[in-house]
């Protein structure tokens, strides 16, 4: 639902064909394409990848300061006698789809401008928007950013429940029971891109998300994802796969403002 209404509500601005319906439902196609990578028949791929859905951001804030670069997190990660798999690498995995993203239609305008087919480069550019989307979707999900992912840990004044079911009631089939497109498009943002450094700028949102960590307890506590749930926790899953589409939306929208800028010359300064 995220990859579509961000695929259907992209600017007049952006490329036809990302727009055509042809891209939007193989973006829409693409949204759990990242799920299904994490299978057993290929262990090693899933065991790579699985720390890329989510972030304990209280684990990796224990840490400092986030740094640009995924090698260098993962670096502090091994210092400090830790493993990335138990924090998770959310926004940099995010972050260099998104820069795929980018070079892709860097590269589409080259083309357009050397009059070449640009086919085969709209196929790339459509799998890297369909691919980011998984992400950013994650990203919408307060369970997918906190080390209270699949049930409460630490103190528990308030009840909440500890059993390892609420990130996939909450998520599936409340969602596919109760939640309809139109309910999130009416919440969605208008378009604009996104300012300053987009790795910064999706940590924000990250952020964003982890301040309904405990609202989404509360609305569990109350049987708010329980069959039809209420009207609080139906509004308000409705505005978290808002957010998650907006921002999807807005990241490509953004990449394809930045791919106008040329790439740095690698050898200035050699």
């Amino acid at each position: 639902m995220i990859n579509r209404l961000a695929a259907s509500n992209l600017p007049a601005d952006v490329p036809q064909f990302l727009r055509s319906q042809a891209a939007v439902d193989e973006i829409e196609y693409l949204g759990p394409e990242p799920d299904r990578w994490r299978s057993r028949a290929e262990p090693e791929l899933s065991a790579a990848q699985a720390p890329e859905h989510f972030i304990d951001l209280e684990l990796a804030d224990a840490l400092g300061p986030l740094p640009h670069k995924r090698l260098d997190f993962e670096a502090e990660v091994f210092a400090a006698h830790q493993r990335p798999e138990t924090i998770g690498l959310q926004p940099w995995e995010t972050d260099e789809v998104w820069e795929r993203l980018k070079a892709a239609m860097r590269q589409y305008r080259a083309m357009v401008a050397a009059k070449e087919d640009t086919t085969p480069v709209e196929a790339a550019i459509v799998l890297y928007a369909g691919w980011l989307g998984h992400y950013v979707g994650d990203g919408s999900q307060p369970l997918h950013v906190t080390v209270k992912y699949n049930g409460w840990v630490g103190p528990n004044p308030n009840g909440y429940t500890t059993d390892h079911q609420i990130h996939y009631q909450f998520e599936s089939p409340f969602v596919a029971a109760n939640i309809h497109a139109p309910d999130v498009q009416a919440k969605m943002t208008p378009a604009k891109p996104i300012e300053g450094d987009m790795f910064d700028a999706y940590v924000a949102y990250l952020r964003h998300t982890a301040t309904y960590v405990e609202k989404v307890y509360q609305l569990d506590k109350v049987g708010g994802f329980v069959g039809a749930g209420t009207s609080e926790s139906r509004d308000f899953t409705a505005a978290r796969l808002a957010d998650g589409a907006s921002m999807l939306r807005d990241m490509i929208y953004t990449a394809w403002i930045d791919s106008a800028q040329p790439a740095p010359d690698p050898y200035a300064g050699k």
